[in-house]
Order: C-alpha cells, then sequence, then structure tokens
C-alpha cells in the first residue's frame, strides 16, 4: 500500500492543509485514512484533506512525501484526477 501526501502549503479555514492521495485506487486511500482516523468527509473528489497538525502522524504510518505538482501527477497517472465538477475519475 502506498499512499502520497504533500506539504501542509494550502490556506483554509485559518489552517495549513496537505493532500492525501492513492496512485491506486480510492479503496486503499480510504483505508489508510481511516487507519489514521480520519473522518471520511475530509474526503474531497479525490484526495483527503489533512490538517498540518496531522502531517508527520501520516509520514509516520506511511505515507510517502512528495511535492504538491507530484500529487496531481500521480492522480493523473492512475486515472484517478477528478477535477472539480466531474464525479468520475478523468479518462484516458
Amino acid at each position: 500500500m502506498t499512499v502520497y501526501i504533500d506539504p501542509p502549503d494550502w490556506p483554509g479555514h485559518g489552517r495549513m492543509w496537505s493532500h492525501l492521495v492513492s496512485d491506486l485506487s480510492y479503496d486503499e486511500l480510504h483505508l489508510f485514512a481511516a487507519s489514521l482516523g480520519v473522518p471520511r468527509r475530509a474526503f474531497e473528489r479525490d484526495h483527503y484533506d489533512i490538517p498540518s497538525h496531522r502531517y508527520e502522524d501520516a509520514v509516520r504510518a506511511g505515507a510517502v512525501q512528495v511535492r504538491s505538482r507530484e500529487v496531481v501527477r500521480l492522480l493523473h497517472s492512475a486515472g484517478l484526477r477528478r477535477p472539480k465538477g466531474r464525479t468520475e475519475p478523468a479518462g484516458p
């Protein structure tokens, strides 16, 4: 199981956030997030939003640290990218 996390560089709601993604499946991503105790409501289209204070927890649990640009590339390569307004993954 490999999931990836970018640095907590994204502001929102008075906090900084990271994105947690899988390059394999949403099932893998949901399982990993659940093992961290991340609520399902933190899932947004194709990633989980992780607050900065939980970043190290995700890394200790096995999330691979990547740059934000890499998160998008991984999602596209896996066919898991869901841009705003889409409910299904983007096709090849």
